[in-house]
Formats: C-alpha cells, sequence, structure tokens
C-alpha cells in the first residue's frame, strides 16, 4: 500500500499532467492548423492531438519513475509489464471521434495503478472545465471551473479546496436514466437497453462521447451505462475507481466484479455500470 505522503504526490503529478494535456489539446481542437488525421491498426482515428497529449504527459510523469502504458505509446510486451505492481495507465485523448466532430466531449484519462487496480483516477474534461478525481478508500470528488492550463502547477491544498463529494444526488433520477456512447453503440447495446425500460418504460436515453459517462454516474446525473463495443483498459481505468469511489460499479457481462487489467490482451470484455442508488 502506498503511504499518504506518496499517494499525494502521485495525485498532484497526474491532476497536472492532466490539465496540461488538456491545454495543448484544446489549443489544437480551437486553432485553424490540420488535425493531421491517420487511421490506426484497429481502425480507429489518432490525431495530432492524441500524439502531442500523450508525449506531454510522458515527459510529465517522467518525474514520479512510474512506468507507463499509454493508448498511444509504444506496444509493451506483456512479458516487459507482467510484474509492474505500480503503473500508469493513460488515454491521453480519450473520444477522438468526437473531438473530430467538434461536439467538445473528449476527456484526459489518467489512472495509476497499483497491483494491477485503479488506486488514483483523474478525468480532466477540458472544454467544460472540469476535473474528476479519486483516490481508493478515499472517495470520488468534482472541481469546477478548472481552465486548460500549459503550466498547470496546483499543490495540494489547491487541489482540494472548493472540491465536491461524489455522488451529488441522494437518490436516483426518476425517471432513471440510461447512458450510451454517442459514436459507439451495437445491436447488443440496444438489446440490453430495451430489457431496462421493459422493467423502467419512461427511462431516458442519454448519448454522450468518452470516460465524461463514468462521471455523469458518479455524479447520479445518469443510473446505468451499457457497453457492448470495444473498449480498452486504459478507456476505463480511471473511470471505474471514479464511479466505484462514488459507489457505484463495473460489471463485466461474462461475470465478476470490476474489470481486469494489466491482461495478456488490453481489450475489456463488454460491461455494465450503475450508479450508486440503482441496481
Amino acid at each position: 500500500m502506498l503511504n499518504k505522503e506518496q499517494t499525494n504526490f502521485l495525485l498532484v503529478n497526474a491532476y497536472n499532467a492532466a490539465i496540461r494535456a488538456g491545454a495543448r489539446i484544446i489549443d489544437i481542437y480551437t486553432g485553424d492548423a490540420d488535425f493531421a488525421v491517420d487511421i490506426k491498426s484497429d481502425h480507429t482515428p489518432i490525431t495530432i492531438a492524441d500524439r502531442d497529449a500523450h508525449e506531454l504527459i510522458k515527459k510529465y510523469l517522467s518525474q514520479t519513475r512510474v512506468p507507463l502504458l499509454s493508448e498511444e505509446g509504444r506496444d509493451l510486451l506483456y512479458e516487459e509489464r507482467r510484474n509492474w505492481d505500480l503503473f500508469w495507465m493513460v488515454d491521453p485523448l480519450d473520444g477522438t471521434k468526437e473531438f473530430l466532430k467538434g461536439n467538445g466531449e473528449f476527456t484526459v484519462n489518467i489512472a495509476l495503478m497499483h497491483n494491477n487496480e485503479p488506486y488514483i483516477g483523474v478525468i480532466y474534461v477540458p472544454y467544460i472545465h472540469k476535473i474528476y478525481f479519486a483516490l481508493k478508500g478515499a472517495g470520488c470528488y468534482l472541481k469546477t471551473d478548472v481552465e486548460p492550463d500549459h503550466e498547470a502547477l496546483f499543490d495540494l491544498p489547491q487541489i482540494w479546496s472548493d472540491t465536491t463529494r461524489l455522488p451529488l444526488c441522494d437518490k436516483a433520477n426518476e425517471p432513471i436514466r440510461i447512458a450510451v456512447s454517442r459514436s459507439h453503440n451495437t445491436d447488443e447495446t440496444f438489446e440490453h437497453i430495451a430489457r431496462i425500460k421493459a422493467v423502467h418504460p419512461a427511462a431516458e436515453i442519454v448519448e454522450q462521447g468518452s470516460s465524461f459517462k463514468f462521471c455523469l454516474l458518479a455524479e447520479g446525473t445518469v443510473e446505468i451505462y451499457v457497453r457492448t463495443s470495444n473498449t480498452y483498459e486504459w478507456d476505463t481505468a480511471a473511470g471505474e475507481i471514479i464511479l466505484s469511489e462514488a459507489g457505484g460499479v463495473v460489471e463485466p457481462f461474462d461475470g465478476g466484479a470490476g474489470l481486469q487489467y494489466n491482461k495478456i490482451s488490453l481489450h475489456n470484455p463488454h460491461f455494465v455500470c450503475r450508479s450508486k442508488y440503482f441496481r
């Protein structure tokens, strides 16, 4: 277990790295330059914003001397990472498709993994100036009006000031709200939603891009999120601890509690997430 001093040091670094990466992403998003879009081997897009955010986070977090596993980093063989007991899991720009669509629904995801479980999670939503963070056993928190800042250097008291502990509510919404991906749904997604609506016929559908869905669940803004299309570990690590520390759960369709991390294959199974007040 990490001690308090180590945890605080790592939280401060993750928090500032996320905001700095968000600032670079927003510069590109609002600028006139071409996004330099390529298609990766898994047929998903990558832009200059993904690459720049990755390099910035990698460089900033190097001062922690903790290894980093990033969506946009080099492919690390399982034999190289299998015995890591502490590492960063990073998605420097989650929601690249939403970035390209221009709807602002993208995030920076940084998780500290301890013994292959999320220990610290930070999700920054630069377009709306919100940052969510969680520490294992210490709760989940939201801070608003956090503007993108290339030189972000928040200290611990500044990070904790004016935070709101999640969830924001004390009961489920009526009617309940079901979150789905804006760009990655399948027939299985809608079949699952139909089963939910058979029990909750007034349920509302909320489309949302990126890991921000985990944040909405942690807030209690939505009750359930169904994912039946491809995701990777870096898509969910920060979001899972943010949701779990707000009292919610992530349930893989193939059974078990929570997702497994640092596997041979970094693909996630299909899963469903539930807020604190919806089971």
